[in-house]
């Protein structure tokens, strides 16, 4: 992997952030969801890399990156995201975000519009005030917090509702081997954040042409979600993924890659080596 100092961070602090980075020509950063890593795009490196330089984060606080200081929020995660894009000499980029990873790239937009020249929203939130009803938020919160609470043995960073019908062989023991790695004070952070953060203003004001990913099954963040991204931002699209649930790139991740290579050729960025 490779790895840069981020220096925008709470405190002036100094903050180690690792990604990976394959192919060549236009450029897509891709920003994983909460409990995941850098290897949930593994699919998307494997079916992108002969036309796009992919690149994929460990975001601050996740697997190979360091650990967050305290008082670490949105606002820090994308100011980081936008210096990878910077320092590696890849900006502006189509910048695509999985989940909690959609609201982390809607917030680099709002910071650092000059870094983005589209967005990909896959199965994702305006924040989860932003996107869902204030009963269904407490509740997520809840039952984070009961999740947070068991004991070490119990911890299972996995939510329920993630596929649309049973994962294969491959993307269970992946999804076993992120989950290992998982730092519960930074699921925690991740997830407090999204209980906390409303940017569904920000979708009016978003000019860049905007893909809109959803599983047909997602249970997480419902299709209807979707629809009120396609309503709120003017330029955008929607391809909805039969069969798929919350986690559709590894679930069909033939079908989303055809979306994500139609759309982004289609929107061609200058960027690349």
């Amino acid at each position: 992997m490779e790895r840069i100092v981020v220096d925008r961070t709470v405190e002036g602090s100094d903050l180690e952030v690792a990604f990976e980075r394959e192919g060549t020509g236009a450029p897509i950063v891709f920003a994983h969801g909460a409990a995941l890593d850098s290897r949930s795009w593994g699919p998307q490196f494997a079916g992108l890399r002969d036309d796009f330089t992919v690149v994929a984060w460990d975001e601050p606080g996740v697997r190979a990156s360091a650990p967050v200081p305290a008082g670490f929020a949105l606002a820090d995660f994308a100011d980081a995201l936008a210096d990878v894009v910077r320092a590696v000499g890849l900006g502006p980029a189509h910048l695509a975000g999985l989940s909690w990873g959609g609201t982390v790239i809607l917030e680099t937009y709002r910071r650092h519009p000059d870094v983005v020249a589209t967005l990909v929203l896959i199965d994702s939130y305006a924040g989860w005030s932003g996107s869902l009803p204030a009963a269904e938020v407490r509740a997520r919160v809840e039952g984070v917090q009961a999740q947070l609470a068991a004991p070490a043995e119990e911890f299972d960073p996995t939510l329920p509702g993630l596929f649309g019908s049973e994962p294969t062989a491959e993307v269970v023991a992946l999804m076993e081997a992120m989950a290992r790695d998982v730092r519960p004070e930074t699921l925690a952070l991740e997830l407090g954040i999204m209980a906390g953060t409303d940017l569904s203003g920000l979708l009016p004001h978003i000019t860049v042409p905007t893909l809109l990913i959803w599983g047909e099954l997602d249970a997480r963040s419902p299709l209807w979600v979707a629809d009120q991204f396609a309503d709120g931002i003017e330029d955008s699209e929607l391809v909805v993924i039969p069969g798929a649930g919350h986690m559709s790139p590894l679930e069909q991740p033939e079908l989303v890659n055809a979306a994500i290579r139609d759309f982004c050729r289609r929107n061609a960025t200058t960027s690349g080596r």
